[in-house]
């Protein structure tokens, strides 16, 4: 079994669709982290980070295992089940590549440009442009990749598919069209279209906003530095019985 903490995002998505895929038993862990509940003791534990998803398996020999970042448990997972990774030095090797991109580029890039679209107080042009116009160059890039594949490693679906799929799904929501991506979009449709995915993207869809957040809810999801979010951390542990 492996208890999976996580919260309906791009990020969380990316290990839900690689749980339901692999078909393996996972018991989710809700970490709703407009409350502040990734700052508990237990969640710090797993991710020292304090962000989601996270993971535990117990499924090994001795203690359980926690992996926490979606890179290194796409990674930790494949590998153990011998599922959605190429088998080969060359094919290995460019997952790898796709996996650090996406963790280094896709994802962040989206993440920053879906933060002044749908949580800036205000206008904010010139980040708003600036990150508009780093996703849009990601894109680009993906788009250029599938050009003349079935998938981003070839013909084989592999995780490296399911870790950049998320942040492409959410385009049109923030605003940007596909129209001028014609690989990505028949991918995007590729990969949508299998019911696993739609599963992963699925878990906890009760718990999505439908609401800009409050200003209790900016402070614990923004802003935060290394003091305050100790400071969370701290009053958490002072709760806990």
């Amino acid at each position: 079994m492996i208890d999976f903490h996580y919260w309906p995002t791009p990020n969380g998505w990316k290990v839900s669709i690689l749980l339901e895929e692999l078909a393996v038993p996972y018991r989710p862990i809700m970490v709703n982290i407009s409350k502040g509940e990734q700052f508990t003791p237990e969640f710090m534990a797993i991710s020292p980070n304090h962000r989601m998803p996270a993971i535990v398996d117990h499924d090994v020999e001795g203690e359980p295992v926690p992996v926490f970042e979606s890179g290194a448990i796409m990674l930790y997972l494949a590998e153990k089940h011998g599922r959605f990774m190429p088998d080969d030095r060359r094919g290995r090797k460019e997952m790898m590549e796709w996996l650090f991109w996406q963790v280094g580029n896709l994802g962040p890039m989206a993440g920053q440009y879906s933060h002044f679209v749908n949580y800036a107080p205000d206008e904010q042009a010139y980040s708003r442009r600036r990150y508009k116009n780093e996703y849009h160059r990601c894109l680009g890039v993906l788009d250029r990749r599938l050009e003349r594949r079935e998938y981003v490693l070839g013909d084989d679906y592999t995780i490296a598919d399911m870790i950049c799929w998320p942040w492409v799904l959410i385009a049109k929501a923030m605003g940007q069209p596909l129209d001028e991506f014609p690989s990505v979009t028949r991918w995007r449709g590729v990969v949508k279209a299998r019911p696993a995915v739609r599963r992963g993207v699925d878990l906890g869809k009760e718990f999505r906003r439908s609401a800009p957040p409050t200003e209790e809810e900016r402070r614990v999801l923004f802003n935060q530095t290394a003091h305050t979010a100790g400071e969370q951390a701290s009053a958490r542990r002072r709760a806990t019985p």
